[in-house]
């Protein structure tokens, strides 16, 4: 029953802008802290951004700090990347992420979503 589905990937021009969900289900969401990954072709799975349960903290990686914002509507089941300022090394298929705060065997990872940026 758990379930992280993520949304919004697509193809973008440089420059351009792109908003991921990620929509989560089938456990309690306001007790995980939820990441952003992403694997571009060839590459491993970089860490993009992360937040804390309740919001209060963020970081990302040293490549995305500035263009990327991770948020999270706990109301909503829902973690959101805004993606601005795209660059053609932003292409990749970003997955959702969720781990639990203290319990180390409760993570899940969502299937993943195509960004493409390309002129």
């Amino acid at each position: 029953q758990v379930q992280l589905v993520e949304s919004g990937g697509g193809l973008v021009q440089p420059g351009g802008s792109l908003r991921l969900s990620c929509a989560a289900s089938g456990f309690t969401f306001s007790s995980y802290a939820m990441s952003w990954y992403r694997q571009a072709p060839g590459k491993g799975r970089e860490l993009v951004a992360h937040i804390t349960p309740l919001g209060p903290n963020t970081n990302y990686a040293d490549s995305v700090k500035g263009r990327f914002t991770i948020s999270r509507d706990n109301a909503k089941n829902t973690v959101y990347l805004q993606m601005n300022e795209l660059k053609a090394e932003d292409t990749a298929v970003y997955y959702c992420y969720a781990e639990h705060a203290f319990i180390s065997t409760m993570w899940y990872w969502g299937q993943g979503t195509q960004v493409a940026v390309s002129s």
